[in-house]
């Protein structure tokens, strides 16, 4: 696959390899660390471990500015599974143009998880044409935080971003 160029100046979206998981980690720890979520239950190197056990599992692209990963998506071909984004980096077009590819990817639709609480990364979704689909208490998921299930629809590619 060859990297894609985002409308973005000096972003590059291409695939991920396991050289970037340690990137890729410390994205989602700095993410997950200023964000409405609950607390992470698993320490850095977990997740690290976490995702280099899990790599090649689904299909995983990084946004990298410079020599630096500067956010990634982890989706199947049905779900979203991460998104996260450097919060340095946050409201500069990362994040849509990560979800973008997502969608140019998986164009039939796919749904994602997210955090009730996460009232920033909800109103992204709304605002990138996700709806939500259904919420539950949260007793299915490791940090038994009420979630909601948000899809994006088929046949919405090139919607709104």
């Amino acid at each position: 696959m060859a990297p894609t160029d985002p409308p973005d100046d000096g972003l590059l979206l291409r695939p991920a390899t396991p050289h970037d998981v340690p990137q890729i980690a410390a994205v989602q720890v700095a993410a997950r660390a200023l964000a409405p979520m609950p607390p992470a239950i698993h320490a850095p190197e977990e997740i690290r471990a976490h995702l280099a056990a899990r790599f090649g599992t689904a299909e995983s692209w990084v946004a990298e500015a410079g020599d630096r990963v500067v956010g990634y998506a982890r989706f199947t071909r049905d779900w979203l599974d991460d998104l996260y984004v450097d919060p340095a980096h946050q409201g500069n077009g990362v994040g849509g143009a990560l979800l973008d590819l997502v969608k140019a990817r998986h164009p039939d639709g796919f749904s994602l998880w997210v955090f009730e609480q996460n009232a920033p990364a909800r109103a992204f979704y709304a605002a990138h044409g996700l709806v939500e689909r259904e919420h539950t208490d949260g007793s299915e998921n490791e940090e038994r935080a009420p979630d909601l299930r948000m899809e994006w629809p088929a046949g919405s590619v090139g919607g709104s971003s």
